[in-house]
């Protein structure tokens, strides 16, 4: 008996050295045998106990869940301590156990459950269920967070992003999450819109060029053009951000997912009615909306803008722009000139509506009128003088002055300079006005030579003797009589035969006006005389003398 119970106590005794007795650093199975003082005790077997703080076994933000008999899961950090206990932890223990998961997650590219628990510099610490994970602050969410309090201790779900378990380092996202339920919420909500449909829609933000208009879930662009008919200068005048609207999809870009949205496609396009509203060379009156070099745009009414060219803007200023005319918001006449429905575009003039400053001259000032004006420039070839109406008139070279030549005459002439003309001519297509100087007193040329002719005897004064002739004059008007003309025998054609202020009979023998100067002649004047003569008289072929024939004549005269 004594033998058996040896044997027996042998075995045993060998089968309690053949158990393995756990290693330290390794996890462990044990049971919650009691609590006390905020610390579970827990049996790990192989007659080992150790002691593990309550707040171990809580999850972050939660109250510890831990009862007497549970099984735990403990890391063993070595068999014995100084008071005979294992020292074990359930942190450590949850760690491993994590890294574990965390690691076969990673691997499949699952997502992980955690919960943010702590912020640290440049972003906020995670715990996925014993191991600790680093969130950047760019992962958190789609947009910049400004408060995340209300994201703190929230089990919710994160991706990996990157993990090295020899550092113990962690990455995890949000954002990748979001974005992928939002790219799920974009294709469900897109695949229920149409285009053409009107939805509403609340406005979340507003830019310098439109709108993004929130379709529950995906955003639209509402552009500023298509926001309303007439022009709008910013989003800001139509749309306040937080209000619904009722917006059509214009277009739905199924790769993209972009969705561009109207506002203006649901109330009736005013051009639709524009042909009829605004017949051509009618007259309205519209407001000056915006001013470029070329031209201004004139609103006629909500959404019909016409453009008044430069060129239509006045009848005088014609090289200054637009903004030295008209002001934006100013209120105009204008006539329509022409309309393009197809493009979309009226065409309008501002001086249409005021009179043609040259028809009204011409009206008030006939040919011949005296006018009154200041020298505005002077060029090479003649003055321009301003005249009522703010318009040019031009006197040229040769209507300075009747006896000097132009160049001379526009000596004495300056700018600013107030002077006199006469209305010669008046040019409305080419608005043009022609003045004279010279004109002023009349032509004292055309006034002395009015009755004369060629062929005319007239008497003149001889005013000065020459080499080559006599200087006359007639009626005012100075005059040369050549040499050759003093007589018609060559003997008697000397000057010295006459005397300053003898008076004698010549012929006309041409005008002209151009020169302004009377072509005289003695010679012609003997030689017409005794042509006549002889015509009256007899005929030098009837073998009579023309002394004969003459002292007839002259006593016919007497």
């Amino acid at each position: 008996m004594a033998d058996t119970t040896m044997e027996e106590f042998e075995a045993l005794l060998n089968e309690s050295l053949e158990m393995d007795t756990p290693d330290e650093g390794s996890v462990v199975k044990g049971k919650v045998i009691a609590i006390e003082a905020g610390q579970a005790i827990i049996d790990v077997g192989y007659k080992m106990e150790g002691r593990v703080e309550l707040k171990e076994f809580a999850e972050p933000g939660e109250a510890p869940s831990v009862a007497v008999g549970d099984e735990v899961e403990v890391f063993l950090r070595s068999a014995e301590n100084a008071r005979g206990e294992a020292v074990i932890s359930r942190e450590m223990a949850r760690r491993e156990e994590a890294w574990d998961r965390l690691e076969k997650a990673y691997a499949d590219d699952a997502r992980v459950e955690g919960a943010i628990f702590g912020r640290v510099k440049g972003g906020f610490t995670v715990d996925l269920g014993g191991a600790v994970a680093f969130l950047p602050g760019s992962q958190v969410d789609v947009r910049p967070v400004r408060d995340a309090g209300p994201l703190m201790g929230l089990k919710q779900p994160f991706q990996i992003l990157k993990m090295d378990r020899r550092r113990g380092n962690i990455v995890v996202s949000r954002r990748a999450i979001l974005e992928e339920s939002r790219a799920e919420q974009r294709a469900e909500v897109i695949g229920k819109l149409q285009e053409g449909d009107s939805v509403d829609g609340v406005v979340k933000n507003i830019t310098e060029y439109g709108a993004f208009v929130d379709l529950g879930g995906v955003d639209g662009l509402l552009h500023v053009t298509d926001m309303a008919w007439r022009r709008v200068n910013h989003p800001s005048e139509i749309l306040t951000i937080g209000e619904t609207v009722k917006v059509q999809v214009i277009k739905i870009n199924k790769e993209t997912h972009r969705i561009s949205l109207g506002m203006k496609q649901l109330q009736e396009d005013p051009w639709d009615l524009v042909g009829a509203k605004y017949p051509l060379a009618s007259v309205h009156k519209g407001r000056v909306t915006n001013i470029t070099d070329y031209g201004a745009f004139v609103e006629l009414e909500p959404g019909v803008e016409g453009l008044v060219h430069v060129s239509e803007m006045s009848w005088t200023k014609k090289n200054v722009h637009p903004g030295k005319i008209v002001s934006t918001s100013q209120e105009v006449d204008v006539m329509v000139l022409e309309i393009d429905g197809s493009k979309r575009r009226v065409s309008l003039g501002l001086k249409q509506t005021m009179r043609n400053p040259w028809e009204q001259f011409a009206e008030s000032n006939p040919e011949g009128t005296q006018v009154e004006g200041e020298v505005k420039n002077i060029t090479e070839f003649g003055l321009f003088i301003g005249l009522e109406g703010d318009i040019d008139g031009m006197v040229h070279l040769s209507d300075l002055s009747w006896d000097e030549r132009g160049e001379e005459a526009i000596q004495s002439y300056h700018k600013n300079d107030v002077v006199q003309a006469v209305v010669s001519e008046v040019d409305i297509e080419k608005e043009r006005i022609s003045l004279s100087i010279k004109a002023l007193g009349g032509d004292k040329f055309a006034d002395a030579v009015g009755g004369v002719k060629r062929g005319t005897i007239i008497t003149v004064e001889v005013t000065a003797i020459e080499e080559g002739g006599v200087e006359v004059e007639y009626e005012g008007m100075k005059s040369f009589i050549r040499r050759s003309d003093l007589a018609r025998d060559r003997a008697d054609q000397r000057p010295e035969r006459f005397n300053v202020g003898d008076k004698i009979d010549v012929r006309v023998t041409n005008i002209d006006s151009k020169t302004r100067r009377l072509g005289l002649s003695i010679k012609a004047r003997e030689i017409a005389e005794e042509k006549e003569a002889v015509e009256q008289y007899g005929s030098s072929d009837s073998g009579a003398s023309l002394g004969d024939i003459l002292g007839a004549a002259l006593k016919g005269d007497e």
